[in-house]
């Protein structure tokens, strides 16, 4: 296993990350466990996924469990969270990474529906709010309990999009929801204190979505003041950057080759095409 990146690894500490057997929660989960951390992998409905995520993070001498639950259901968000705490001692961080990106606009023949709405709300915002509730309510219980030397502040992570700083009305189910998000994060920050942090990680174009072409995506990629925008691995460096700054809480951090400083009408999917 090589830690060369982290000389003096997290020992013995467990991340869960939700939405962690594909895309972005993956490589989010396997740079925890590259940088000496345990990790609960939650999954909807890739199991196939999710325990090839277990097995690779075995591989690298790191501890991992793959986890199903439902989102869109608190009493299965409850469940989900009983038993990564009791299956693991030392929860320190929880990243929030799953999450819905489904397409609709108030002025097209897809407009967005109560239906489609309250299914991004549920997912996208109140599953966050939920688990990062009861990861408050976990660290509480455990301050002063332990004998752990370790001065490290727990933190939630929550995972956000450039767009919330650089709008246009594509994806508006999505964009609600992730906004009101961003706005937990300061809300959370300030009501956890000083048991927990919260702050937010929001990456720029990184992987394919829906039916973008992979001509389309490289162009997309390279629309941003830097030629070119956020990879997987820099938003999974970044999640283990912040998890590991006890100073940071109630901020967000935009890492996307500076996308959201170039203003766009549209989604820029759409501006490949």
């Amino acid at each position: 296993m090589n830690l060369s990146s982290n000389p003096q690894p997290q020992q013995n500490k467990t991340v869960l990350v939700t939405g962690a057997a594909k895309r972005l929660g993956r490589e989010i989960a396997l740079e925890f466990a590259r940088q000496g951390w345990d990790v609960a992998i939650h999954y909807g409905q890739s199991e196939v996924e999710a325990e090839a995520a277990v097995a690779e993070i075995q591989n690298l001498g790191r501890r991992a469990i793959a986890f199903k639950a439902d989102l869109s259901k608190e009493a299965e968000i409850q469940h989900l969270f009983a038993l990564v705490s009791m299956d693991f001692e030392n929860l320190q961080c929880l990243v929030n990474s799953a999450s819905i990106f489904e397409y609709d606009r108030a002025n097209s023949e897809t407009p967005l529906s109560g239906k489609s709405l309250q299914e991004h709300m549920q997912v996208n915002l109140a599953a966050p709010v939920l688990l990062s509730q009861l990861m408050f309510e976990y660290q509480k219980n455990r301050a002063g309990k332990t004998a752990d030397t370790d001065l490290s502040i727990p933190s939630v992570i929550q995972l956000l999009d450039q767009k919330l700083i650089n709008l246009n009305p594509d994806y508006l189910s999505y964009t609600l929801s992730k906004a009101a998000l961003l706005t937990s994060v300061e809300l959370l920050a300030v009501d956890f204190a000083p048991h927990l942090r919260v702050v937010g990680l929001a990456p720029g174009i990184t992987l394919t979505s829906g039916d973008q072409t992979a001509e389309g995506f490289s162009k997309a990629h390279q629309m941003t003041p830097l030629g070119k925008s956020s990879t997987p691995i820099d938003i999974a460096k970044a999640a283990v950057f912040l998890a590991s700054s006890n100073a940071i809480t109630g901020s967000t951090l935009y890492v996307d080759g500076g996308q959201h400083l170039l203003p766009s009408s549209r989604d820029v999917m759409f501006k490949t095409n």
